[in-house]
């Protein structure tokens, strides 16, 4: 084929029927009439229908100046994994032939392969043993990419051609802990609404704040397992679009009972660290700050019930009380210790807690002591279910205790003590 003329063999019907189903009555027919031979397409009319296709479909198609031209114009939208060098080669042309790639996902390469070293690659980090290197730099000619993913890559260093996106929507690097990087450094990309940084280790940085700049697009920010990202999650209260906020396993600081009614009005879901007061594995100084915290927590889900996954609203967010407490004691008797921990407690529609020996995916000391109610009464933060309402069996089940009736809270050393003999005598 030469470009010129009809070209009709250069779409097959099997192609042509994957685009024709999600195009308009209009279209179809623009591309039944080309195939039969009754129009010559142009070029965008083609990039067009190209852009229905997967990358793969797209580079076979490629077999005309005039369809190499258009694959150059077409936005492809399928993402593009590179995972060994094959794949990087097969990226290598494409930086050329489909410059308008939109997704890329990078991952490994094959044993003795890395990619080259960025700025200040970092001399004590992991070993790559590697012969051959390779450039990442060429990902720079895509210049369409909206969403990139780095996992697990050979990579040592500072990367600027990461970020230097200017249409880029979603930014996932994951496991690269020799990848240097700070907040700072998103500044660039302007329209980003989803970032999922995860098991980067300590050379992930920055501040909280630098966000700032993606306030109106920022939809979903997830930063786990990165210590040495800082700052105050009150930061983000004002983002008008963010939906999905993870900063668990970071330092970031806070307290949870600083959220207003009209902070993170788009807020789903949420999960904080334990350097948040509040936060996912918080341990308490003092057993009087509890109801404080319960309280934003009831207001908090009264809001947006599924804020909070099941997993840790069950179990109170992994709450207890510290061993720095001037009111913790370091007493056990018959595998059973002191109700220093926290669990919520929900009957229908009503919603308590109660300090506990146990979260629910403690291991046991003995089959039977997880069948035995080792908590204290429950707090209820409403009403609570009635004598008459349908859930009053469940409110009588969650009042029931054995050894701590009658206590809302932890007892002292001495009434610990004596609760437990009084309870042995009994059995």
């Amino acid at each position: 084929p030469n470009g010129t003329g009809n070209e009709t063999h250069l779409l097959t019907y099997e192609g042509a029927g994957k685009i024709i189903q999600k195009l308009s009555p209009d279209m179809a027919e623009h591309i039944f009439r080309f195939i039969s031979g009754e129009e010559v397409m142009r070029t965008a009319d083609i990039a067009h229908i190209l852009g229905y296709l997967g990358w793969k479909d797209i580079m076979r198609a490629r077999v005309s100046r005039k369809w190499r031209e258009a694959a150059k114009k077409t936005l492809v939208p399928t993402n593009f994994p590179v995972h060994r060098v094959r794949s990087y080669n097969a990226m290598r042309v494409m930086t050329t032939a489909l410059p308008n790639m939109q997704r890329l996902w990078i991952s490994g390469l094959d044993e003795g392969h890395k990619y080259s070293d960025g700025e200040d690659p970092d001399p004590d980090g992991m070993s790559i043993l590697a012969n051959t290197t390779h450039d990442i730099n060429i990902i720079s000619n895509f210049r369409k990419l909206r969403a990139l993913t780095i996992s697990r890559s050979p990579m040592n260093g500072r990367y600027p051609v990461l970020f230097n996106f200017p249409l880029l929507e979603e930014l996932d690097l994951r496991g690269c802990g020799n990848v240097r990087f700070d907040l700072d450094m998103l500044s660039g990309l302007h329209l980003l609404k989803d970032l999922n940084l995860k098991l980067n280790g300590p050379h992930c940085t920055g501040d909280l704040r630098s966000l700032r700049v993606l306030r109106d697009t920022l939809e979903k920010v997830n930063i786990d397992s990165c210590p040495n990202i800082r700052g105050n999650f009150m930061d983000l209260a004002d983002f008008p679009h963010l939906k999905d906020l993870n900063l668990y396993d970071t330092s970031i600081s806070g307290d949870i009972r600083g959220i207003g009614k009209n902070d993170f009005p788009a807020l789903e879901t949420l999960k904080l660290p334990k350097t948040v007061n509040g936060g996912v594995g918080y341990k308490f100084h003092s057993v009087s700050d509890v109801p404080s915290f319960m309280q934003a927590i009831y207001l908090l889900i009264r809001r947006t019930p599924g804020l909070f996954s099941d997993y840790h609203l069950e179990n109170a967010f992994l709450w207890e009380l510290s061993k720095d407490s001037d009111q913790w004691y370091d007493w056990e008797y018959d595998g059973l210790p002191p109700p220093f921990k926290l669990e919520c407690v929900r009957a229908g529609s009503h919603f308590g807690w109660r300090w506990t020996s146990y979260h629910a995916d403690d291991d046991f000391d003995d089959e039977d002591e997880e069948d035995r109610c080792q908590a204290c009464e429950v707090n209820w933060l409403d009403a609570g279910p009635n004598s008459k309402s349908i859930h009053f069996a469940d409110y009588i089940d969650e009042l029931e205790t054995e050894i701590f009736r009658g206590y809302t809270q932890p007892p002292t050393k001495d009434e610990f003590r004596q609760l437990l003999k009084q309870g042995k005598r009994k059995r």
